[in-house]
């Protein structure tokens, strides 16, 4: 499962973002946070800690700065 999970965002970082302009509020940047999780912690609980960092990192958002958060 965790080689399943790093082989899709390595694709997603290698073919779909460079298509796609930055968009990106967090340093590091969701996918690069989301391989260290899933790297550090295992499937379930790195995946847990990308997707609940995914769904913080959208559009609609109100603050427009850059923040900085790593991986716990």
């Amino acid at each position: 499962m965790k080689a399943v999970l790093l082989w899709m965002i390595r694709f997603y970082r290698k073919v779909i973002s460079p298509a796609r302009p930055p968009c990106c509020r967090f340093i590091p940047t969701c996918s690069a946070y989301a391989l260290e999780a899933i790297e550090k912690y295992g499937a379930w609980k790195g995946g847990f800690l990308a997707l609940r960092r995914i769904l913080r990192c959208n559009p609609f958002h109100r603050q427009k700065s850059i923040e900085y958060d790593p991986v716990p």
